[in-house]
């Protein structure tokens, strides 16, 4: 059974409210008790953009699920609630509009109040604040709120589909707040890997060739001629020589390559539908 104590936890460890869909509502916002047991009754979910709205949510009947409370109510429920402010009190007019949205009954009022209307709850927004400050009666009832039926109206008509609140009727409409968040969309990486290519280059080489030259007998080269035997056999032989290609390989840096980031900064348009109230008079079926 869900206590103050857990309710404190989920609280302190930022948890979440699911709904019984699963999907998640938002964020656990404040916990509001009863005056007069100290137990809780209801807690805040923290909705819209950046958590800027609270939508209430009774604790009877939802569990904790590791650090998240898992409320009896789909996500779509919770976020048609009515809105209340959620400003450390709710006013037993503001506690009915809610038992009766999640199908909770209302909560009964003793006819002996007098003066303003008690505050049906106290909130502890950190954990520490006194829960027994306000001063409600006792806990869900079976049908709708009992008032003095002789209670002074100040107003100029009144509510017809609840209890007089005040001689305005307030109209609200929805407003588009939008901002952005970043997130993580790729990664880019830098890799070396080898190739093989195939480098061709002509080299000039040289290579020695046999000629033979002939020569008459001259008065120059006669007694050149005539030194040695008139007849023998000889043998005379010239070494030759080539070049070849040699080819040798060295690794050089050619350039440095690294990773750098744009911000690019685009245009996105955002298309949401957005709910406003309208108000209109209706005199004698006549609008």
């Amino acid at each position: 059974m869900l206590n103050r104590e857990n309710l404190e936890s989920l609280l302190a460890k930022g948890g979440n409210v699911v709904g019984t869909d699963g999907a998640k509502i938002g964020s656990i916002g404040q916990l509001y008790a009863d005056d007069d047991t100290g137990e809780p009754t209801w807690v805040t979910v923290k909705t819209g953009l950046f958590g800027t709205s609270e939508t209430f949510v009774p604790v009877e009947g939802a569990r904790t699920e590791g650090e998240d409370l898992v409320v009896p109510f789909t996500k779509e429920h919770v976020k048609d609630a009515p809105r209340v402010e959620a400003d450390g009190h709710l006013t037993p007019e503001e506690e009915d509009r809610l038992y009766t949205h999640y199908d909770r009954g209302a909560r009964t009022y003793t006819e002996a109040r007098t003066g303003t209307e008690s505050d049906a709850g106290d909130v502890d927004l950190q954990g520490d604040a006194d829960l027994n400050a306000g001063t409600p009666t006792a806990g869900i009832g079976a049908g709708r709120d009992t008032y003095d039926d002789n209670r002074t109206r100040d107003a100029v008509g009144h509510d017809t589909s609840g209890p007089t609140t005040d001689d305005a009727m307030t109209r609200s409409e929805e407003r588009l707040n939008i901002g952005t968040e970043r997130e993580a969309t790729g990664r880019v990486r830098l890799r070396k890997y080898v190739t093989t290519e195939n480098v061709t280059k002509t080299v000039p080489v040289e290579r020695e060739e046999v000629r033979v030259e002939r020569e008459p007998i001259t008065d120059a080269n006669r007694g050149a001629a005539l030194d040695g035997p008139s007849i023998s056999e000889e043998e005379h032989e010239v070494v030759l020589h080539e070049e070849r290609p040699v080819v040798e390989k060295e690794a050089v840096p050619v350039e440095r390559v690294r990773l750098d980031k744009d911000v690019v900064r685009e245009d996105v348009t955002v298309d949401e539908e957005v709910r406003k109230e309208n108000i209109e008079t209706d005199a004698d079926g006549r609008r």
